[in-house]
């Protein structure tokens, strides 16, 4: 699809809190928030956002100051970072289900003025509340206040300004602050809505967190730009999603790999007939996408799987597939219009087109940087603007872009490079395994490969042949040492699997 980018940014609006008075001039009526129980139009998310932002400059927010929120999936959290960036203050956007150390440890670095729990929509967030002693604020949330916090400075250009403050859960588990602009997100909502075609007609299944940039930029703000309804869940329930499919004309359905995976483990396990009458397309992303699930996956849902790749320092989509162009093979897709690529060598020149390197990103969907890091974010954005991502890749002949893994993740066996996905890709294609995690383990003079492996509910020990079957399918140095079982792999909330918590198992 042909598409101008300088004409689609010229278009977008100033700030991601002019989405709900767009789609009130465009239709009041058109529902467009929807969660078990309740529905806003147009009219009434305009309204609400005024009344909450209101509510909040009572409470001494203003431009330039962070207003965290600590929520799940709902209405409410929607309603909260429309409002706060309608007061140029930052929505920093925290999972409720976030350990209280952890949620305490992104609050003390970010100094929100007021931090928002959803109670009404998550128990988890009503015991953050209790903890830190909130107080009613609309029937819908409370909140706690810190008159002592500084703002930071207001920008009027929308590519200086931030709106979202995203702390990522890192390969390292150290997690830092992405500040990210209007024009960053607001870019992203326009691409990605215009590429997949969504229409007001279309209803979005919003699972993914809106707390990680995949569920804010694309899933929410994407679907919202382009007038769909955004139905929203606050966690992944199989029952849950295949209801709603099934029952509430669901067309666009995204999620993590592991996501498609469990709901397909849940449909064969449990014989529970698949519906899904309005589903146009689902999306894959956040992890990399393996053929075996990709093959399960399209052959009960109906449809193409689509994959994509990004990252939160990228607002997050860098490569997408095209729906009318769907892919047999994993590769992440073409780039997005309005984006360069390089890749780049452990000597920082370009390696020959079609090798791998580390890809770099440059264009209008990279970060502003790290709140409060400025030593990572120049060890992240070159001076020319360059997104180093970690991430090595390198471009197929059709220009499409195929992920190797993490720069940091690969195994250097005996002198032979292994990338973790490679062997991930073996181990998950197994019938017995649901999914799987590889790292490296530093030997005396080498590396070996570890893999964790998550087996299906029905497989109740480490199959006998799935060491043979690795021995049939990949060369010797990129075979596991080792390969334990765990009863489920650490992950985030997005089902995304976090390898620094199985390196610290070993």
């Amino acid at each position: 699809m042909d598409i101008d980018v300088d004409a689609l940014l010229s278009a977008l609006p100033r700030r991601i809190s002019d989405i709900p008075a767009r789609l009130a001039a465009r239709d009041p009526d058109h529902v467009v928030l929807t969660e078990d129980g309740r529905r806003l139009n147009a009219a009434q998310l305009v309204d609400a956002v005024n009344e909450t932002a209101n509510q909040l400059a009572e409470l001494g927010v203003k431009g330039g100051d962070r207003v965290m929120i600590v929520s799940e999936n709902c209405i409410a959290q929607v309603v909260l970072m429309f409002a706060a960036a309608k007061l140029d203050a930052w929505c920093l956007l925290a999972n409720a289900r976030l350990s209280p150390g952890e949620a305490d440890a992104i609050r003390d670095h970010a100094k929100p003025r007021v931090v928002a729990f959803t109670v009404d929509s998550s128990k988890d967030a009503a015991s953050h509340a209790e903890r830190l002693g909130a107080v009613p604020g609309a029937a819908a949330w409370r909140f706690i206040v810190d008159d002592t916090v500084l703002p930071e400075p207001v920008h009027q250009d929308p590519a200086r300004q931030c709106a979202a403050l995203i702390y990522t859960t890192g390969t390292t588990g150290a997690p830092k602050g992405v500040m990210l602009s209007h024009r960053n997100l607001l870019f992203i909502a326009a691409i990605s809505s215009t590429l997949r075609r969504v229409t007001p007609d279309d209803v979005v299944y919003a699972v993914l967190p809106i707390t990680h940039v995949y569920g804010l930029a694309s899933v929410c703000l994407g679907s919202l730009y382009a007038g769909a309804t955004l139905r929203l869940a606050p966690r992944f329930a199989p029952d849950a999603v295949l209801r709603a499919l099934a029952e509430e004309t669901v067309s666009i359905f995204q999620g993590v790999p592991a996501i498609h995976a469990k709901l397909v483990e849940h449909v064969q396990a449990s014989d529970t007939p698949w519906r899904a009458p309005a589903l146009r397309f689902a999306y894959s992303g956040g992890s990399p996408l393996d053929p075996a699930l990709k093959t399960r996956v399209e052959a009960l849902y109906k449809v193409p799987l689509h994959n994509g790749y990004g990252m939160t320092e990228s607002s997050p989509t860098i490569a997408q597939t095209m729906l009318d162009a769907p892919r047999e093979d994993c590769a992440a897709g073409h780039p997005i219009p309005g984006i360069e690529l390089r890749f780049v060598g452990m000597d920082g020149i370009d390696v020959p087109s079609g090798e791998v390197g580390e890809l770099w990103v440059r264009g209008p969907n990279v970060m502003l940087g790290y709140y409060r890091n400025e030593a990572h974010t120049r060890a992240t954005v070159t001076e020319e603007g360059w997104l180093r991502t970690g991430d090595l890749a390198r471009l197929a002949a059709d220009g499409a872009l195929v992920i190797a893994g993490r720069s940091k993740e690969l195994i250097i066996r005996s002198g032979f490079n292994v990338y973790p996905a490679e062997v991930e890709n073996v181990l998950n294609a197994h019938p017995g395994v649901l999914q799987s995690a590889v790292i490296g383990r530093t030997v005396e003079g080498n590396e070996e490969v570890i893999a964790f492996v998550e087996l299906l509910p029905s497989v109740h020990a480490l199959p006998d042949d799935i060491v043979a079957w690795c021995a049939a399918r990949l060369a010797p140095y990129k075979r596991p040492a080792q390969i334990r079982v765990l009863a489920a792999l650490p992950a985030a909330s997005t089902g995304k699997v976090l390898k620094h918590k199985l390196r610290d198992e070993l």
